[in-house]
Parts: structure tokens; C-alpha cells; sequence
């Protein structure tokens, strides 16, 4: 029960389960192990429609006709292009710091795009001009994260395909190779399944910073900051890095067990709002398995290890911790498909990017709608006030 204190009402510890907005982008029912973009099953879209598509239908709240479709993806491939602005920094960017982090280098980027290009308020700017603004960061984002990814290896970045899909120009500009059509329609599939997924904490970051009448891009800035978290999106690499730990099915328990009993999270198991399988891993370890045969011997086994690691870990965690109903997450499969793909493992994250800018931009452009800024309160529980200053 909700407690009144102070003029406010006490909620749950990290918000969990209070309504804080409405919103018309879509819903997450974690008992049902279900969720939906709009009006659609997001599963169902990631298998029968393109990325595009349903980039589209977040935009503007309905599927495409063809000729939108068409004209849509073309101004998307239009607007994929490096701003001239970011190219004379791009390399700074790409090799600061001692290690890659291309979040941190996504961040710096956008916000270049921002100033150099004036991005107005949220507050002063017209529907058009926001839905503009977000189409441009949906776009490049793709661009500039295997630009950093690429110079930072060493090799010159690419210049995007205007005649390849969203998910196939990814792969070609990490890559540097036009992937097969198994790996481009995994990938889609993944892009889409991971646009939203209800009031995460990037996604409430971004809608918070949204309300405050800031211009969209410091809004997927806050929102990418959020997101780098190990908690958040940045657990792809993560997952697949223990099955590289646990090193064959008969070590399972002896990496497992003891890891549990001190209190550690199984990276790729559980989630705050799903009781039961995460849809989009179920999803995932499905298209793992279409894969695997046009991967060769090492991606059958993979595939073959990972779906033992998941059975034993989840009857693992339902001895140890019986109640909590903890189940494989997105991240676990995830880290399997891209690995599949191609893709590097430190850019698993940056693919998850790709999909969730989508994502927070749509929650950016129907926050802006609202005129409420968000101003919660806190409980403060430091020393009695006031007290006499001392005297120095």
C-alpha cells in the first residue's frame, strides 16, 4: 500500500510496478510472457515484417502502404550518410581513452550533430521538426558506431549502401563484407524484436529529460548513458562471456552453484518484469538454431552448448532460489546470434543501439506532447535539520 509522506506518496524501491504516464508505443506483460508495439505482437512483427516497417509504425503510429514503404526506406538511406560536421573528429573520438567504448564515443557524436546543427527545444519545435530530428538520429546512429568501431581497429570506416536494408547495411559497415541472407534476416529480425520494451531505464531516462523541453538529441544522449550500464544493455557480451567461462556442459555446476551462493547475477538470466521465458529469447534461441547449420561445426556447437548451459542454469536457479522464477533473458541468445553473424562482441551492444534508438525516439516525440515535467521527490534520511552550523 502507497504511504503519503511529506506532501508525497511512498512508492516501491526503483518504481517498480507504478504507473508513471500513459502512453500509445506499446506494453510489456510480463506474466504473460508477451509484449506489443502498438497495437501488434512484437515477435509477431520481427517475423513478417521489415525493420523499416516498423520503424515507420513508431513514427506514425500505422504499418506502411507500399509507396510509403518505398519513400520511407529512402529517406532513411538518405539520412544514413556521415554529417560532414563529425568527420574531422571522428578519429579523436574513435581512438580516446584506453579502451574502445562505443557508447561513450555514440554520445560524443550525437552531441557534436546537436550543437552543430542547432537542434531546437522540444518545447519550441514543431511536430515536423521533432519527427526530422529523430529520423536523423535513428539513421546515423548505425553509421557512426561502425565508423568508431572500424577506425579504432585500424581500418578505414565505409561509406553506408543506400541499396541495403537497415540491417544488412550494419553488417556490411562493421563487417566491411555484404553479409548472406540468413545472417541479414536474423539480424532484422533481432533490430525489431528490440526497438522498445516498455519504461526501461534508458527509456525512462530519455522520456525524463524529454519533459524538461530539451532538444531531442540531449534526450538519446541521457538515454545511451543509461543504457551503457552492465544491468541495462550492456549485457550481451556478457552472457556469452560466461559460456566461454563455464567451458563445457559437465562444468555448468561448479561455475554456476558458487556464483549464486555469493549473491552474483548469471548474466542472461531473469528479468524485473518477465515471469516466465522472455518472448524475444525464445524467439532468439529459435533463429540460433536456423542458423547454426550455415555456420559450420563451431556454430553447431555453440548453439548445442548454449541450449545445455540454459537448461541446466534455469533448474540451477530454480533449486537455489525457488519462487523467483528465473528464466533466460534476451541478452543470453542475443550474444549467440550476433556471434553467429559476425559480429564482434564488442560491438553486441551497439547492435542492441541500433534497434533502441528507434525506440527512445518515439518515447521522446510523445513525451514532448506532454507539457508535465517529471519531478518526483526523495525521502530524505540523512541527519535532523537543521542544525547550528559550526563556526570554522
Amino acid at each position: 500500500m502507497s504511504v503519503v509522506v511529506d506532501g508525497g506518496i511512498e512508492v516501491p524501491r526503483g518504481l517498480k510496478g507504478v504507473v508513471v504516464t500513459t502512453t500509445e508505443l506499446g506494453d510489456v506483460q510480463g506474466a504473460k510472457g508477451f509484449y506489443h508495439y502498438r497495437q501488434y505482437s512484437a515477435i509477431e512483427l520481427a517475423g513478417t515484417r521489415t525493420f523499416e516497417d516498423v520503424w515507420f509504425l513508431f513514427v506514425y503510429g500505422r504499418l506502411p502502404e507500399a509507396d510509403e514503404r518505398a519513400s520511407f526506406a529512402a529517406e532513411s538511406a538518405r539520412l544514413r550518410v556521415l554529417p560532414e560536421e563529425l568527420r574531422p573528429v571522428l578519429r579523436s573520438i574513435a581512438t580516446a581513452g584506453e579502451r574502445f567504448d562505443p557508447l561513450a564515443g555514440l554520445r560524443t557524436a550525437l552531441s557534436l550533430i546537436g550543437a552543430a546543427r542547432t537542434l531546437p527545444p522540444l518545447w519550441e519545435s514543431s511536430p515536423e521538426r521533432r519527427r526530422a530530428d529523430a529520423l536523423l538520429v535513428g539513421a546515423v546512429t548505425p553509421t557512426i558506431l561502425a565508423a568508431l568501431y572500424r577506425i579504432r581497429a585500424g581500418a578505414e570506416p565505409l561509406e553506408p549502401r543506400a541499396d541495403l536494408s537497415t540491417a544488412a547495411n550494419w553488417l556490411y559497415l562493421v563487417t566491411g563484407e555484404e553479409a548472406e541472407p540468413e545472417r541479414v534476416a536474423a539480424i532484422e529480425r533481432y533490430l525489431i524484436a528490440t526497438v522498445d520494451h516498455g519504461f526501461n531505464a534508458s527509456t525512462f531516462t530519455a522520456r525524463v529529460i524529454a519533459s524538461t523541453g530539451a532538444d531531442l538529441v540531449s534526450a538519446v544522449v541521457g538515454a545511451i548513458g543509461a543504457f551503457s550500464g552492465p544491468l541495462h544493455g550492456g549485457a550481451p557480451d556478457r552472457a556469452l562471456e560466461s559460456l566461454d567461462a563455464i567451458g563445457s556442459p559437465d562444468a555448468v555446476d561448479a561455475w554456476v552453484r558458487p556464483r549464486i551462493a555469493e549473491g552474483e547475477r548469471i548474466m542472461g538470466f531473469g528479468h524485473p518484469v518477465y515471469r516466465t521465458e522472455d518472448p524475444r529469447a525464445v524467439m532468439l534461441a529459435g533463429l540460433a538454431r536456423e542458423l547454426a547449420p550455415h555456420t559450420g561445426a563451431r556454430g553447431v556447437a555453440l548453439v548445442e552448448f548454449a541450449g545445455t548451459v540454459h537448461r541446466r542454469v534455469t533448474e540451477i536457479l530454480a533449486e537455489l532460489k525457488p519462487g523467483r522464477e528465473l528464466h533466460v533473458n534476451v541478452e543470453f541468445y542475443a550474444g549467440v546470434v550476433m556471434e553467429l553473424c559476425g559480429i564482434p562482441r564488442n560491438m553486441f551492444t551497439p547492435t542492441f543501439t541500433v534497434s533502441r534508438v528507434i525506440g527512445w525516439c518515439a518515447n521522446i516525440l510523445e513525451q514532448a506532447d506532454d507539457t508535465k515535467i517529471i519531478r518526483p521527490i526523495a525521502r530524505y534520511t540523512g541527519p535532523p535539520a537543521p542544525q547550528p552550523v559550526p563556526t570554522g
